[in-house]
C-alpha cells in the first residue's frame, strides 16, 4: 500500500483570522518541510488564493488541492475540496451571491489579502469572509458535488462552528462520506458517543492559521499503488473521498 500524507485544511492570509505571513509560498514551503505529499488551501468562504497556491506548491513538489471552508446557514464550518481549480473558482463565483456582504474592518477582524504566485499582494476582499452563507448544511455536499468537489463537516471535535456542538448530533448529510477531526486522539470517544460517525471516513487536518501549526506528516490516505502523476494522485484522492467507508 502507498501512503499519501495530507493536510486538507490550511488557511492563508486571505482568511482574516490567519497570520499575514501565511502566504501561498510560505504555506507550500512549510508543507514540504513537514513531509506532506498533498495539501489543500481552505480559506473562509473564498478560493481566491488557490491559483497562487497551485503555482507555489508545484514549485516545491507538493500536490495542491483547491478548497475553502464554507460557513453554512447554521454557522457550521464545512471543508470543501475541489478536484479542479476551475471548479473551485466557479463555486467561489457562485458563493459571492450567497453570502452576507459586511464590509471588512481589518483593524478589528484582520486583513484579507489576495496574493500572486510570488506572494505579491494584488488586492483584498472587501467583504468580511467569516459570516454565514445561505447554504444549508444538508444541501452543501450535493451542491459542492455539482462543482466537482466534496464537502464534509470541519473539526467536529470543536465547540466553535462544529456540527455536533451546534446541532447536538451528527446529522444525515446526503452525499457526505467524510468527517474531519482536529485532534485525532478524540476519534474513539466521539465514535462511541455519536455512532452515526462510524459510517464516515475520518480525516484529520491541522486547520492551520499560522505557519507553525502546519503539522509534520501524520494523517494519510492509502492507495493500492503509487499514482503515476500528480493529476492521477488527485483523481485517486477524490475517488477515495467520494466512496462510502468500507
Amino acid at each position: 500500500m502507498n501512503r499519501l500524507y495530507y493536510d486538507f485544511h490550511i488557511h492563508s492570509c486571505l482568511s482574516p483570522c490567519a497570520d499575514n505571513d501565511m502566504t501561498p509560498n510560505n504555506i507550500a514551503g512549510m508543507a514540504m518541510l513537514a513531509g506532506l505529499a498533498i495539501a489543500a488551501l481552505t480559506d473562509h468562504n473564498s478560493a481566491k488564493n488557490c491559483p497562487a497556491f497551485f503555482s507555489a506548491a508545484r514549485r516545491v513538489g507538493i500536490i495542491p488541492i483547491a478548497g475553502m471552508e464554507l460557513t453554512t446557514a447554521e454557522d457550521i464550518h464545512m471543508v470543501c475540496l475541489f478536484e479542479t481549480l476551475e471548479g473551485a473558482t466557479a463555486f467561489d463565483n457562485y458563493l459571492e451571491g450567497h453570502r452576507m456582504l459586511i464590509p471588512n474592518r481589518s483593524d478589528i477582524f484582520g486583513d484579507q489579502l489576495i496574493c500572486d504566485e510570488n506572494d505579491g499582494v494584488t488586492g483584498e476582499v472587501p467583504w468580511y469572509l467569516h459570516p454565514a452563507s445561505d447554504i444549508m448544511i444538508d444541501a452543501a455536499p450535493e451542491l459542492i458535488g455539482q462543482y466537482g468537489g466534496v464537502a464534509y463537516p470541519a473539526h467536529v471535535d470543536r465547540e466553535a462552528n462544529g456540527v455536533i456542538a451546534t446541532l447536538g448530533a451528527f446529522p444525515e448529510l446526503p452525499g457526505c462520506m467524510n468527517a474531519e477531526f482536529y485532534d485525532g486522539t478524540k476519534e474513539q470517544a466521539y465514535l462511541e458517543r455519536y455512532p452515526e460517525l462510524k459510517t464516515k471516513r475520518i480525516l484529520v487536518s491541522s486547520d492551520a492559521h499560522n505557519l507553525w501549526s502546519i503539522r509534520d506528516k501524520c494523517a494519510f490516505l492509502e492507495t493500492e499503488s503509487s499514482p503515476a502523476s500528480p493529476q492521477e494522485t488527485v483523481r485517486e484522492v477524490f475517488r477515495i473521498l467520494r466512496r462510502a467507508k468500507t
